[in-house]
């Protein structure tokens, strides 16, 4: 299986509002509830090409299974220097290295960009997730308990840290 990673354009969105609609009604790795709109996921697609930041997929014959971006982590000043990420697969290429792939290209982005730690926020039910980033280094550095809610339930936030230097 060959995934290839390139830069999101336009016309990946469509596939990309499918990947996080399906994480938005079927699991915790998004605590959103209602699924997005065309125009959402487009508006937020224009907001990381406007802020010069990242979204790559990640492509099998031709068509996007994948994508990945960081953004702010914080909106202080003094956060500058840190990015949160976010990294999707289709369900149906999960487990088949595409997010190996699409991670390993952030955290190069990340430090072409001169960043100095990169983020990840996971519910803690997904270990599968948080070991998954343990390969590339990332620590835990906490974990908010109850800090979201979604399914009749109180979730808790696990904080990965990567020190990108």
């Amino acid at each position: 299986m060959e995934i290839k990673i390139r830069t999101a354009v336009f016309s990946d969105i469509d596939t990309i509002l499918e990947i996080v609609n399906h994480q938005i009604l079927h699991s915790t790795s998004n605590y959103d509830y209602e699924p997005h709109d065309f125009e959402t996921q487009k508006l937020w697609f224009d907001e990381k090409e406007a802020q010069g930041l990242p979204v790559i997929v990640a492509e099998y014959e031709n068509a996007p299974i994948g994508y990945a971006t960081y953004g702010s982590f914080r909106h202080k000043e003094g956060y500058k220097h840190t990015v949160e990420h976010s990294v999707y697969v289709a369900e149906e290429f999960m487990g088949k290295g595409a997010g190996k792939l699409l991670l390993a290209e952030l955290i190069q982005l990340a430090k072409e960009e001169g960043y100095h730690t990169m983020i990840g926020v996971i519910d803690s039910e997904n270990q599968g997730s948080i070991a998954f980033h343990q390969k590339y280094g990332f620590e835990i550095a906490g974990t908010i308990k109850e800090s979201g809610y979604k399914f009749d339930r109180w979730l808790n936030s696990v904080f990965l840290q990567l020190i990108l230097e």
